[in-house]
């Protein structure tokens, strides 16, 4: 049997505390330091797999979708390289990350043990729950990601959806100005699967940047990879850092257009007459602005959809985006041949990513994966209520407090 959607790369383990002072050298708030693994700290195996027994550590990248996606009802398989070493064969991070994602029932058997590079790293310094704090990372095995091994994958496990997580994140997976990535992502396509690609915030001071109007060269690494998409959601100020590096306003020098000229010129870089359906989105902190084109060209105008689940406190926006992405594909799994045909519920399937993105910003670091099953979802999104706050809405959706098991 298929599965329903395969996440590849970006293994990696997210650790938070403020041992990690040395990022404020590093990272503005909200960016990212993509660092060398020669420049990592040298922490001990010792210490990660304390800090992975203490709680301060969390799975990272597919770790941020495919639990969600599992506890919803899909079928997940991840595609990831992990470090080699003495923890039953892999390194403590790596040792962390597969018995999160199994414990979860997500499929592991793809896991590839790198021999000579560590699990990629990530430390986190001081987040708040107002504002995604700086990362520090450090790619380690996601670097070698290796597209003619996981061709075998994709063959292997037959996925109706490929969601490959992240542009621009990856020496090798983002070699040749990201045409490697294109013609995997096409390749797949031909395959029969759905495909997504999404990228990080490749900057260590968005703000500035996108005051500035400067490009940010990672961004390139899309103009190859996104005619060949079927989906493309990004952040706000990704969008405002992809404009001013490829969009029709680059170099521009005064921040980027609004979202709906940005999802247009997206849109205008797809080909609405080849036969399938493309939908596009930009997320928000109170939803999503989506455009979505039909296999004949037809489509909808760029229009926000307003969440209605913004209650409760923030407690962490690290994978808020991977997040959001995990409802959303949920629902397409869910109604993948509507999507083929242009006739999916594109409002419900955002407002998916709306509800799941909400639950898992909101929950405490030790709770991230409970979720509902995908009928709830539904029932809740279709319900069209209100809450006044998270604790009304994790009981309209069923949902019990503590630790999922």
């Amino acid at each position: 049997m298929p599965v329903d959607i395969l996440v590849l790369n970006t293994a990696v383990i997210d650790y938070r505390g403020p041992q990690f002072c040395f990022l404020d050298d590093l990272v503005g708030k909200g960016g990212l330091a993509k660092c060398e693994i020669e420049d990592m700290p040298d922490f001990s195996q010792e210490e990660f797999a304390a800090w992975n027994a203490e709680g301060n550590a969390t799975a990272g990248g597919p770790g941020n979708t495919a639990p969600l996606m599992s506890a919803m009802g899909l079928d997940v398989a991840v595609g990831v390289n992990l470090g080699k070493g003495e923890f039953d064969g892999l390194d403590a991070q790596g040792r962390y990350f597969h018995d999160v994602m199994a414990a979860h029932d997500v499929d592991m058997s793809e896991t590839c043990i790198h021999p000579g590079l560590p699990t990629g790293t990530t430390f986190i310094h001081c987040s708040d729950s107002e504002e995604r704090g700086g990362i520090g990372y450090f790619p380690g095995a996601n670097h070698d990601f290796d597209f003619e091994q996981f061709k075998g994958v994709v063959e292997r496990l037959r996925p109706r959806i490929v969601y490959y997580m992240y542009s621009g994140l990856s020496k090798r997976g983002d070699a040749n100005g990201g045409k490697d990535l294109a013609d995997f992502i096409a390749w797949c396509r031909r395959n029969g699967a759905l495909t997504i690609v999404d990228s990080h915030t490749l900057a260590s001071d968005p703000e500035g940047l996108i005051s500035s109007g400067e490009a940010v060269p990672e961004y390139k690494l899309l103009e190859p990879i996104l005619p060949e998409l079927d989906i493309f959601f990004t952040s706000s100020d990704e969008a405002k850092m992809i404009e001013n590096t490829i969009g029709a306003r680059a170099g521009a020098r005064d921040g980027g257009g609004d979202i709906p000229s940005f999802l247009q010129y997206i849109a205008e870089r797809c080909d609405g007459t080849s036969g399938r359906t493309r939908l596009l989105g930009v997320t928000v902190s109170h939803g999503a602005h989506e455009k979505h084109i039909g296999p004949g060209g037809s489509g909808s105008n760029p229009r926000l959809v307003e969440s209605r689940f913004m209650t409760g406190e923030v407690v962490d926006l690290v994978g808020a985006g991977d997040s959001f992405r995990a409802g959303l594909l949920t629902y397409v799994a869910n109604n993948l041949e509507q999507f083929r045909d242009g006739t999916m519920d594109f409002t419900e399937a955002v407002q998916a990513g709306n509800l799941v993105a909400s639950l898992y910003i909101k929950a405490s670091l030790a709770d991230r994966y409970s979720m509902p099953g995908f009928e709830r979802v539904l029932e809740v999104i279709r319900g069209n209520e209100s809450y006044p706050g998270l604790t009304e809405l994790k009981k309209a959706l069923g949902m019990e407090w503590g630790r999922r098991e």
